[in-house]
């Protein structure tokens, strides 16, 4: 009995592994079937965007003419060696017909764009166009044709230019805003003038500021491949839109290393539609310096959390000043959405029309406010640059231990850098590695406040001083030119 039940148990264990055997093997193949035709159809989903999008990018190819001294930097002719120094201290000035004659030369370069509407309106680079003499646009069907400029926009690097063309084909503009990180992207463009050149990637992050290409900056970061030749051209998204026009890459090396930069196609259309209409950017201005908010200027200014933006510095006359903005406010939003960062906010309030009425949400006094600004127009030749020069040598006891030396501002000194008499207290030296230095204190900078007292001189730095709680915890407003900001120094 026990040997019948025991060959029963073995028939229907094998009749198990029969039919397991049996399903397994489907499955598989056609799951593995599957898999095939789901690259086949991602690969052709790929050359179906190219397609349709490639005949809209096109080469650009510029000249520029550039002035060179023949023999600084030039070819030489040995009658040219007399203009050398070395030569000149032996035999004297050159005669006149010897000395060196300006030469003119031709300044090839190129790069990419695309066509977004069918009468021949291109976007691109401005860092690509600039200061050209001439512009020669080639088509992906070989026709070549001169464009001209119809406006430049150096602060963000986007420009417009048009070819005389009917019927075009032309590239739709996506929306960046809804670009998603990990969202696969492609780029089309003239790499080492290699036209026509795909590339597939990703994106790799979004919102990227800081890089110190342009004066406004929110890039796309992407790992599609992008070399010398893209700039200009388009950035795709799986849908054919241009969601970015290809601007830079990350390099050591000159070449491709996988991290590129684009701006964001919502920044360029605005720019786009003022610049053909006016040939120009107007930007909105608030009249403010303003800085992020680490952890130390947290706590000197009693947030509960480092977030926002500090004003430290609100411009006389200025549409922030006539709408209740002060110096030391922590603006947190910009008509309802939350602010990032001082990127954040310079883009939005610099895309904002000039006249139009704004509501910032800041801090102050550890109270939440609400104030409403009408945005001004950004001054022409605006520049976010400070400057900082040498000056003699002074000193301060507590500051002293920060790395730095100070001095009375005289009328001499105030003259010589730019301040007025009383401003402020003159910092002189900063020690190198010092407290001061890792904040980046320099020579020819100005102490205005301490603590947030203001102080004009060193007797009254030296009493706001005495009023530290705590002696290893500085907060100082430093002036730099035109601009200022607030810095926390920290004993070691």
């Amino acid at each position: 009995m026990r040997r019948k039940h025991y060959l029963q148990l073995l028939q229907v264990t094998a009749v198990i592994f029969l039919c397991l055997s049996l399903l397994g093997a489907g499955p598989a193949s056609a799951t593995e079937d599957d898999n095939i035709a789901l690259l086949d159809r991602s690969a052709k989903a790929f050359s179906s965007v190219v397609k349709k999008a490639g005949p809209a990018v096109v080469y650009i190819g510029v000249e520029k003419s550039s002035k060179i001294f023949k023999g600084l930097g030039g070819a030489q002719d040995p009658s040219d060696l007399f203009n050398d120094p070395f030569f000149q201290r032996f035999f004297g000035q050159p005669p006149q017909n010897r000395r060196p004659q300006p030469r003119q030369f031709k300044q090839r370069g190129a790069g990419s764009g695309f066509i977004i509407s069918s009468d021949g309106m291109i976007l691109t680079n401005n860092h690509v166009v600039e200061d050209a003499d001439t512009i020669k646009v080639r088509l992906a069907d070989e026709r070549e044709f001169t464009a001209t400029v119809i406006g430049t926009d150096p602060q963000s690097d986007v420009a417009l230019i048009k070819i005389d063309g009917k019927n075009l084909p032309t590239l739709p503009l996506g929306d960046s805003d809804k670009l998603e990180v990990g969202e696969w992207v492609i780029a089309i463009g003239s790499p080492f003038e290699l036209s026509q050149t795909v590339t597939v990637g990703v994106v790799s992050a979004k919102g990227r500021s800081k890089i110190g290409i342009n004066d406004y900056e929110n890039f796309i970061q992407t790992d599609a491949a992008i070399n010398p030749g893209n700039s200009g051209g388009p950035l795709l998204n799986i849908h054919g839109e241009a969601v970015g026009i290809n601007t830079a890459i990350f390099s050591r090396s000159g070449g491709y290393m996988g991290i590129g930069f684009a701006i964001p196609v919502n920044m360029a259309k605005n720019i786009e539609k003022q610049l053909q209409k006016d040939g120009r950017v107007t930007r909105g201005w608030l009249g403010v310096v303003i800085q992020d908010v680490n952890e130390d200027l947290a706590r000197s200014f009693d947030l509960k959390k480092a977030e926002g933006i500090l004003v430290s510095e609100v411009a006389d006359d200025s549409p922030a000043r006539k709408g209740g903005l002060r110096q030391g406010d922590v603006i947190l939003s910009l008509n309802g959405t939350q602010l990032d960062d001082v990127s954040d906010l310079r883009n939005k309030v610099a895309m904002t029309a000039p006249d139009s009425t704004v509501t910032l949400q800041v801090i102050r006094d550890g109270r939440k406010k609400s104030i409403h600004v009408v945005v001004g127009e950004q001054p022409a030749g605006f520049s976010r640059t400070g400057r900082g020069q040498r000056g003699p040598v002074g000193g301060s006891s507590l500051l002293d231990k920060m790395g730095l030396n100070l001095q009375e501002l005289t009328p001499e000194l105030a003259k010589q850098f730019g301040y007025k008499r009383k401003q402020g207290i003159l910092i002189t030296q900063v020690a190198q590695d010092s407290p001061a230095a890792r904040v980046g204190l320099r020579p020819g900078q100005l102490i205005e406040e301490v603590n947030k007292v203001r102080v004009h001189s060193l007797s009254e730095l030296k009493k706001a001083l005495k009023k530290t709680e705590n002696p290893d915890h500085i907060l100082l407003r430093v002036r730099a030119g035109e601009f200022s900001q607030y810095v926390v120094l920290r004993a070691e």
